[in-house]
């Protein structure tokens, strides 16, 4: 038996990596986790945590401008953006720092450094060479910069660029209407910036029920959003403006703001780690695993968006404690059939499962039960009811999926995952008594309503 320096080395800190590593200490094993930038990765810095909490900000300072309607007067409302960013700071900065604690706590050694590995058991990190009996690999991604023509000049900035601001331009452009890009044209519109979407695909959030899109394009139009869909961008002049060239219906136009957003999703950082000098296998640009998190070479693991699976943080904590388990000599696999998204919009939307267009693409037989949440009391009371929650199951009544769009969309979504986890039916939603008022009785009304019978409903169409 080798006397290696770690039982368990962690590569990358996000949320996969800086999970697993707590989860294999947790196991009793001496473990180390190696990061080149901030403990959380991208999701705690330069992602999801960022970005909700600037949208936070915006739904205040948004709901304070009709704060009379609910007898609280206010007076003029502005807002500040560079207090903004500093309210996101220090959310950030208190995460990252309960993130090192519980590291500290569980015994984790944490390095800072870039770790490139240079054979099967061995890692060099800022000079050093580390030995490790298993590898987790957790490298994250970053923004993708496709190659448009003029993508590298002022003023054209990915997401991490823009979460680091402390004053926003005056207007932007956002190339890419996928969940990043819209997100942000929410935030932005929301603080009465103009904002032009270029999508390339024929609507807005691909995957996304269409009945839940025809519902945002009109949020966002009433925001002022310019979105245009079937786009393809040719060119981008930067610049203190800058002009963002596409091609339309066969015509060469163009959209001008003062900042230009690429927004067209993440590639894995996976160069320079080493993978080529043990012949990690790939499978395109990502690293190929199996059921289990393991690569190829017995002895190392990958997890999060460096293998292609689904780019998501909750996706990648589960992949890490998976990869922690078998790591650690338990035997356990991961399936990726029910994982919910989330997109923080106003309001929100969260789905999970099958949507009502997947079945028809796959020719799957289903029934759906909707409730339009205009009709429920507490999203009436909180100003937002706007929106709709649709169950899709097969034909006897088990569930398939669901995709929901209204307050709180994001939190109650996981009571839906839970019951595909468990096989479970419309019935056993319909027969759950859910509180009231809450906007989580929406769910239940649309299990009512899958057999006709949803009372906050006015009668079906015979």
């Amino acid at each position: 038996m080798c006397d290696y320096n770690y039982d368990i080395i962690v590569l990358g800190a996000g949320p996969g990596g800086y999970e697993s590593a707590i989860r294999c200490a947790q196991y009793g094993k001496k473990v180390a986790l190696i990061e080149a930038r901030e403990l959380g990765g991208t999701c705690l810095n330069r992602g999801c945590i960022p970005t909700k909490a600037l949208l936070h900000s915006a739904e205040i300072y948004e709901a304070s401008k009709t704060a009379a309607d609910y007898g609280i007067m206010t007076g003029d409302v502005s807002f500040d953006f560079a207090k903004m960013s500093q309210y996101k700071d220090g959310i950030v900065a208190k995460l990252r720092s309960g993130i090192a604690g519980l590291e500290k706590a569980h015994g984790v050694k944490v390095i800072s450094g870039f770790g490139k590995i240079t054979d099967k058991h061995t890692l060099n990190v800022n000079g050093d060479e580390i030995t490790f009996d298993k590898l987790i690999l957790a490298t994250g991604s970053s923004p993708a910069r496709p190659p448009i023509p003029g993508i590298d000049e002022e003023n054209v900035i990915t997401s991490d660029e823009l979460l680091s601001m402390n004053v926003l331009p005056e207007s932007f452009v956002i190339i890419g209407g996928g969940v990043i890009g819209i997100e942000f044209a929410t935030l932005l519109a929301s603080l009465g910036k103009p904002v032009t979407v270029i999508e390339m695909m024929p609507s807005i959030l691909p995957g996304v029920d269409a009945d839940i899109v025809r519902v945002l394009s009109r949020v966002l139009k009433k925001k002022k959003v310019n979105v245009i869909n079937n786009a393809k961008v040719t060119f981008i002049n930067g610049g203190s403006s800058v002009t963002v060239g596409y091609e339309l219906n066969g015509k060469e136009q163009s959209a001008v703001g003062a900042c230009c957003i690429v927004s067209v999703g993440r590639r894995a950082m996976t160069a320079g780690i080493g993978l080529e000098s043990i012949g990690i296998e790939m499978e395109r640009a990502f690293i190929k695993i199996d059921e289990h998190c393991r690569t190829n070479i017995d002895n190392i693991y990958a997890i999060g968006d460096i293998t292609g699976k689904i780019q998501l943080a909750h996706a990648a904590s589960a992949q890490g404690l998976i990869a922690a388990a078998n790591a650690c000599g338990h035997i356990e696999s991961i399936s990726y059939d029910i994982v919910p998204s989330c997109i923080y919009t106003s309001p929100e939307i969260a789905f999970v499962g099958l949507s009502e267009d997947r079945c028809k693409a796959q020719n799957i037989e289903y029934k759906t039960g909707c409730y339009n949440v205009a009709g429920n009391g507490k999203a009436m009371i909180s100003g937002d009811a706007l929106g709709t929650v649709k169950l899709i199951a097969a034909p006897d009544g088990k569930l398939l999926g669901a995709q929901l769009m209204c307050p709180r969309a994001t939190d109650m979504i996981a009571e839906i995952a839970m019951v595909l986890k468990l096989g479970g039916t419309i019935e056993d939603i319909a027969k759950t008594i859910h509180p009231h008022p809450t906007i989580s009785e929406s769910i239940a009304e649309a299990a009512h309503d899958f057999d006709g019978f949803c009372c906050h409903a006015l009668p079906r169409k015979k």
